[in-house]
């Protein structure tokens, strides 16, 4: 691991200035959390910084606010926290499921729910310091011609990584909003659109610049007659990232879909949204065969690698279960 500076900031305004600073002076400089997925990447090389900014050394930003129409929950809140919180697992039980999912108990009892969102691709050419890939600043994709099992069937090109994180999906599902601090002040995004392909930069998996922090999220409360759900096919029960992941949200009356949200984790570089099948559902009784159609129409146009079709008919499954116990 290169030797790196660590700072103990004590506000996000100081955290951003010094980010501003460090980019202004050619400097790498990179912020924490909980700090175990990108303590991590630097003991792997992946990433070498010349400076690490100590966020937990904040006050106040771990917190679970429930306010008038929804959740504010900031970068720093833990998933441990977040997946025993009593409203939250009243009101917001998908996000509470998903929370619980990411990684091992003693991971989320230091992992932060900003970190989680923020994760880097656990793509094993990425993480290996044996291959300089294209998102390492190299020119070829590894998973194309090699060990593509778990990559991307949805969204790939011409990097073909999956987003890892357990609760974005969910987030997604949810409407969820971000809020990000920089030079220039605070502005909240939906959380659908802080994600980047890699058609667009294969470099990144999210919108944040370099003098840029996550600082908080915000959820608004599921609609009324509103059921979710989430779950995870893994290849290890202890814990492990998603081969598949599915959160749905839906509206329903009289089993009758008003309003439907499907968001898969685990088949593309972001939270991958279905909306031609939400769309399809709009009006429909929802039975199996509505189900399953929609989990058809939500893996058109996937482009499966050699060794991954499998992943079609897996997140075809899951969505149409997912979908029936969501009403």
């Amino acid at each position: 691991m290169k030797s790196f500076e660590n700072i103990d900031v004590k506000s996000v305004k100081e955290a951003v200035g010094l980010l501003q600073k460090f980019q202004q002076q050619k400097k790498s400089a990179a912020v924490v959390g909980g700090g175990s997925e990108y303590l991590q990447l630097m003991k792997d090389r992946v990433v070498e910084p010349d400076y690490l900014l100590n966020l937990k050394s904040i006050p106040g930003l771990d917190y679970i606010k429930e306010e008038r129409g929804g959740f504010r929950i900031g970068a720093l809140a833990k998933l441990a926290e977040i997946e025993e919180h009593p409203a939250v697992r009243e009101k917001l039980l998908i996000l509470s499921d998903a929370a619980g999912e990411a990684a091992s108990p003693q991971i989320r009892n230091a992992g932060t729910l900003a970190g989680n969102i923020c994760q880097r691709p656990f793509c094993w050419y990425f993480r290996s310091s044996n291959f300089t890939c294209l998102r390492k600043g190299g020119n070829i994709c590894y998973a194309v011609t090699g060990d593509g099992r778990f990559h991307a069937i949805l969204g790939g090109g011409p990097s073909y990584i999956t987003h890892p994180s357990d609760t974005a999906p969910a987030l997604v599902a949810l409407g969820a909003q971000i809020k990000i601090a920089g030079p220039a002040g605070e502005r909240t995004i939906p959380l659908e659109k802080f994600f980047v392909l890699p058609q667009v930069d294969y470099s990144r998996e999210n919108i944040l610049k370099p003098n840029e922090i996550v600082t908080e999220i915000q959820v608004p409360y599921p609609k009324s007659g509103s059921k979710g759900f989430y779950h995870k096919v893994r290849e290890r029960l202890a814990w492990d990232h998603a081969i598949v992941a599915v959160a749905t949200v839906v509206q329903s009356s009289g089993g009758v879909v008003r309003e439907a949200r499907v968001v898969m984790g685990g088949v593309a570089p972001i939270p991958w949204r279905a909306p031609k099948a939400e769309e399809f559902l709009r009006g429909k009784k929802l039975d199996e065969t509505a189900a399953q159609k929609a989990g058809e129409i939500a893996l058109e146009g996937a482009k499966p690698l050699k060794d991954n079709v499998y992943k079609v008919k897996m997140a075809q499954d899951l969505i149409q279960r997912g979908l029936l116990a969501s009403v």
